[in-house]
C-alpha cells in the first residue's frame, strides 16, 4: 500500500514539474486580459510578463524535443530560433505602436541590445556567482567562449556603422540603406556560423544536457520497474510538435499585445526611460533562460551556462536584427540601426568583460559578481539617460 502511495506521489510531483509552466502561463495571460479590460494597466502588464516568461519556457522545451528528432543543422536551427522567438514577438508588437507613438522605436532599439546585455551580465553573472559560491572553480570549454566572444565583437562593430553615419550627419535615407545592408550581412554571417557550429567545428561547442529545469532523465527510481517518459510532447510526431510550438507562440503573442499596449502607457505615465524599458523587455524575454542557467551552475554544469548565455546572445543579434528589420519594412515602419552611444558602448564593454572572465576556461564567484556590478552600473545610467 505504501509503495503504491509513493508511486502516486511521485507521478503527481512529476506532473507538476512537467506542466506547471503551461498552466501558469495560460492562467496568467487570461488574467492579464481580464485586468486589461478593467483598465488596470499595471496588473495587466505584470501578469502578461509572467505568462510570456512561463510559456516561453514551454516553447523552448517542445522545440528541444523536436530538435532531437531532426538531423543537423535543422535541429540546431529549431533550438536557436526558439531561443529568440519571444524577443522578436515582443519587440515587433511594441514596434507596431510606432504608428501612434514614434518614440517607441528607441525602446525597440534598446531592447535589441539589452537582450545581449542581460544574457551576458545578469544570466551569466548570476549563474557564475551562485555556482562559484558552491564550487571553488568551475571549468568549461574555453574554445566555446573564444568563438562566441569573437562573433559578438565582430557583430558589435558591424552595428557601429549606421551609428557612425548618423553622427556624421548623413541623410535618413543613407542611414536606412546602411541599416538594411548591415542586417543582410548579419544574416549571411549567421549562416556561416551555423555551418561552423554544426558541421566543421562541432568540438568547439561541447554537447550539454537538456534545458528543462526539472524534467531530467529520471535515472534513479525508488523501484526497479522500467519507467517510461510520460511527458506528453515526447509522444507527439514532428507535425504535432511543430503545431504545438505555433500554438504556444500564438498564446504568447496575445500576452505580448497586452504587455506592449499597457506597458508603453505605464512607462510614459511613470516616466520610465527608453533605456530602462529596453532592459525590462529583455529581462522578460530572457527570464526562463536565467532560471535554467542558475540551476545548471548549481549542478556544476558551467559549460551549459556558457552555451546558454553566449549562444543566446549571438542568435539574439544575428537573427533578431534581420528579422525585425524585415518585419518593420513590410509594415511600413522606418527602423534604423543607429543605436545611441550608450547602447553600443555597453555592448562592446560587455563583450570585453565576458572575454576576460571566460578566456581561461575557468570561472569563480568573483567573475560572476563582476558581471552583476557592471549590469547594476549600466542600469543606473539607463534609468536617467
Amino acid at each position: 500500500m505504501e509503495k503504491a502511495s509513493s508511486k502516486e506521489d511521485r507521478k503527481l510531483r512529476y506532473f507538476i514539474e512537467d506542466y506547471w509552466d503551461i498552466f501558469v502561463g495560460v492562467i496568467a495571460i487570461v488574467t492579464a486580459f481580464y485586468f486589461h479590460k478593467l483598465g488596470q494597466g499595471g496588473l495587466a502588464t505584470l501578469f502578461a510578463a509572467i505568462g510570456i516568461g512561463s510559456l516561453s519556457l514551454t516553447v523552448s522545451e517542445v522545440a528541444e524535443v523536436l530538435s532531437e528528432r531532426l538531423q543537423e543543422p535543422y535541429g540546431s536551427f529549431v533550438l536557436t530560433l526558439s531561443a529568440v522567438i519571444v524577443e522578436i514577438i515582443l519587440l515587433y508588437i511594441i514596434l507596431l505602436q510606432a504608428f501612434t507613438d514614434p518614440e517607441v522605436i528607441e525602446t525597440v532599439k534598446g531592447g535589441i541590445i539589452a537582450a545581449v546585455i542581460v544574457d551576458m551580465n545578469v544570466l551569466l553573472g548570476l549563474a557564475v556567482f551562485l555556482g562559484g559560491l558552491k564550487f571553488t572553480a568551475q571549468e568549461h570549454n574555453k574554445e566555446t567562449s573564444s568563438a562566441y566572444t569573437t562573433i559578438l565583437f565582430v557583430t558589435s562593430v558591424a552595428l557601429l556603422v549606421p551609428s557612425l553615419l548618423s553622427d556624421t550627419k548623413h541623410t535618413t535615407a543613407v542611414i536606412e540603406e546602411a541599416s538594411m545592408v548591415i542586417a543582410a550581412l548579419l544574416m549571411v554571417f549567421y549562416i556561416f556560423i551555423l555551418v561552423f557550429q554544426t558541421r566543421t567545428h562541432t568540438h568547439f561547442f561541447k554537447q550539454t544536457a537538456r534545458s528543462r529545469i526539472f524534467r531530467l532523465k529520471r535515472k534513479m527510481q525508488e523501484d526497479d520497474e522500467e519507467q517510461e517518459d510520460t511527458y506528453i510532447f515526447e509522444k507527439f510526431n514532428k507535425l504535432g510538435l511543430v503545431a504545438s510550438i505555433f500554438l504556444f507562440i500564438a498564446i504568447i503573442a496575445l500576452g505580448a499585445e497586452v504587455f506592449a499596449s499597457d506597458g508603453i502607457v505605464l512607462a510614459k505615465e511613470y516616466g520610465v526611460s527608453a533605456g530602462m524599458s529596453g532592459l525590462i523587455i529583455a529581462t522578460v524575454a530572457v527570464s526562463p533562460e536565467i532560471v535554467t542557467a542558475i540551476k545548471a551552475a548549481k549542478n556544476d554544469e558551467i559549460q551549459r551556462v556558457v552555451n546558454i548565455a553566449m549562444g543566446a546572445s549571438t542568435v539574439s543579434i544575428l537573427l533578431t536584427v534581420p528579422i525585425l528589420m524585415a518585419l518593420a519594412y513590410a509594415s511600413g515602419i522606418r527602423l534604423t540601426l543607429d543605436f545611441s552611444p550608450l547602447w553600443i558602448g555597453a555592448l562592446i564593454l560587455t563583450i570585453i568583460l565576458a572575454w576576460k572572465t571566460t578566456d581561461e576556461g575557468q570561472t569563480n564567484y568573483f567573475e560572476g559578481i563582476s558581471h552583476l556590478m557592471f549590469f547594476a552600473a549600466f542600469a543606473i545610467i539607463a534609468i536617467y539617460y
